[in-house]
């Protein structure tokens, strides 16, 4: 696949060509074994890794509903675009490959080159933090003012080893990697006062500007067999959870002081911070079940790991998750995380 602009406006603002080559000239410094052709050509080359299946992953971005350019720096956008894809194959244990980029831009975008300078700024700043080329893609002008990405991540894994939903049994305890409801409680302070968040970059803690896919836990999860099943945290615990729950046909039982919480989500008070480590989201941390004989480490991947629950049978009436809460009273916990067309 490469760049290869087949919706033609009579008038390109920086020109087709300019564009795909401004990409080209930014991406060609990635390098990868596994791609054996990149971008310039009308298709890409991967060479899959022996004795290992392929992982394809997708998401959009879109302005207005995932990136807003008067909230985030073109940066931010670019990071979060990838970010995602990132963390679906952290969360099956997966080595990325490659990454493919479409991107349609609307001609008050195309005009500003600093927007996507920046927006490249941020994408391949993360994507050589992990080694994924970006490989192709596609540009076009947006129909609308808005600007929509849509990024492919094709990984590997051994095969018949990726990590999965449907495979936690009861009895099984719950973890999860690093803190919860930071991007929740950051989202809340930019909504406040975006200003003061224009200058941020990816080398402070800014889980939801620039949010950090957990693949060395990811891999070490695969690797070290960790893991009976693992999910990311996207969409919310209480959301992701019931996921987990459903494919693997159990129920399960949270924590509420066992819960992580990240210092920014503390800042909101505890009614506040435990609703945003429960159904904020975008926390884009691993959410995985273990064996209870397994011996789990303090951190993966550099990244700490804390049990939080565990796995029950499913009946009835037990709820499908129970929350445990600080005086130990129990009540059923409802997926009230981040969901579409609702």
């Amino acid at each position: 696949m490469t760049y290869d602009a087949h919706s033609r406006p009579p008038k390109k603002t920086i020109g087709e060509l300019l564009f795909i080559e401004r990409i080209r000239t930014r991406a060609s410094a990635s390098f990868s074994s596994a791609v054996r052709l990149g971008i310039g050509d009308d298709c890409a080359i991967l060479k899959p890794i022996p004795g290992h299946e392929l992982l394809v992953t997708t998401d959009f971005s879109l302005e207005g509903r995932h990136f807003r350019r008067d909230w985030h720096s073109a940066a931010s956008a670019g990071h979060r675009t990838i970010a995602r894809g990132l963390s679906d194959l952290a969360a099956m244990g997966a080595k990325p490959l490659a990454a493919f980029l479409s991107l349609a831009l609307p001609r008050s975008a195309a005009r500003n080159t600093r927007w996507l300078d920046g927006f490249l700024d941020g994408l391949l700043s993360l994507a050589n933090t992990h080694s994924v080329p970006l490989a192709g893609g596609d540009t076009s002008e947006s129909p609308s003012d808005q600007i929509l990405a849509d990024i492919v991540l094709i990984g590997s894994a051994p095969a018949g080893r990726a990590l999965r939903r449907s495979t936690a049994r009861a009895g099984d305890l719950l973890y999860c990697t690093g803190s919860l409801g930071g991007a929740a409680a950051e989202l809340a302070a930019l909504a406040a006062s975006p200003r003061r968040f224009r200058s941020a970059d990816s080398s402070g803690d800014h889980p939801h500007l620039f949010p950090q896919p957990r693949l060395a836990a990811g891999a070490a999860l695969l690797r070290r067999r960790l893991a009976s099943s693992c999910i990311d945290l996207s969409d919310g615990l209480s959301t992701d959870l019931t996921h987990i729950c459903k494919e693997s046909k159990v129920a399960a039982e949270i924590d509420a002081v066992a819960l992580p919480i990240h210092p920014l989500a503390q800042l909101l008070g505890p009614d506040h911070a435990l609703h945003a480590a429960l159904h904020g989201g975008e926390d884009y941390e691993l959410l995985f079940t273990a064996r209870p004989t397994a011996k789990l480490p303090r951190a993966l991947g550099g990244v700490r790991i804390t049990k939080i629950g565990r796995i029950l049978t499913a009946r009835k009436p037990r709820p499908q998750i129970t929350l445990i809460d600080r005086q130990g009273h129990r009540s059923a916990l409802a997926p009230h995380g981040w969901e579409y067309f609702t």
